[in-house]
């Protein structure tokens, strides 16, 4: 196999364990056997590549993707129900219900770039921001309605075309409606749903750069020809 079948396009960060690391393992396992045994050709098959936008993609790539992704999850998923719980004294609700939002935030940041994820994630928390201060001023005094969550919402959206922002809209009525509900479930508490799920976004967030930029540093050195992109 050339050095050039398994590098990445010139000009890409691939944020996966490059597919040279899968192949010299392979080679390692099944060095004693012929290039025509199952081991190889499944070897052969990993490093297949394909096309896609443009773009050659390869099998280990994707599975490379995919395991960095949900590894990540489970991190963020654990740091908020075994670690950060036990700081706050929240409910068993809340606990799966701030795991879900940031493992939501890990996948919403974790990108195919280190900059890609770096500008995701400003986007994401500039949204959970906004719609962290219009929950918590508004549940300071009132308790949770239909027509307060609808308004907020709505202020929301204006705030961030005003802002020139329309991008975050969604993201800020998502954040917004899922903090204002889940203070109807749990009304005696209400105004703390907006502190709790901005710590959620932060670790979720977090989480997911670091991810990215381990990946994309593991990538660089294990191809040195490519290490500056």
């Amino acid at each position: 196999m050339q050095d050039g079948d398994c590098a990445p396009p010139m000009g890409h960060e691939v944020l996966i364990l490059p597919k040279v690391v899968l192949v010299a393992c392979l080679r390692l396992v099944f060095h004693e056997q012929e290039p025509s045994t199952p081991g190889w050709r499944w070897m052969e098959f990993m490093v297949q590549t394909q096309k896609q936008d443009g773009k050659t993609i390869s099998i280990s790539q994707a599975v490379g993707t995919g395991c960095a992704l949900a590894i990540s999850c489970f991190v963020t998923y654990t740091v908020i129900t075994h670690v950060l719980t036990r700081a706050y004294f929240v409910s068993r609700g809340d606990d799966l219900l701030g795991g879900m939002w940031a493992v939501a935030a890990t996948i919403f940041v974790y990108r195919e770039s280190y900059q890609q994820s770096v500008r995701a994630a400003l986007s994401r928390m500039a949204a959970t921001l906004l719609s962290f201060g219009l929950c918590l001023a508004y549940l300071l005094f009132f308790p949770f309605s239909p027509w307060g969550m609808a308004a907020l919402i709505g202020i929301g959206a204006i705030t961030l075309t005003l802002l020139g922002r329309p991008e975050d809209i969604i993201t800020t009525g998502i954040t917004t409606a899922v903090v204002m509900v889940v203070a109807g479930i749990s009304p005696p508490h209400a105004w703390k749903q907006p502190i709790l799920r901005l710590v959620d976004t932060a670790v979720g967030i977090t989480v997911g750069i670091a991810a990215a930029w381990i990946s994309l540093r593991i990538g660089s050195r294990s191809d040195p020809q490519h290490s500056g992109t």
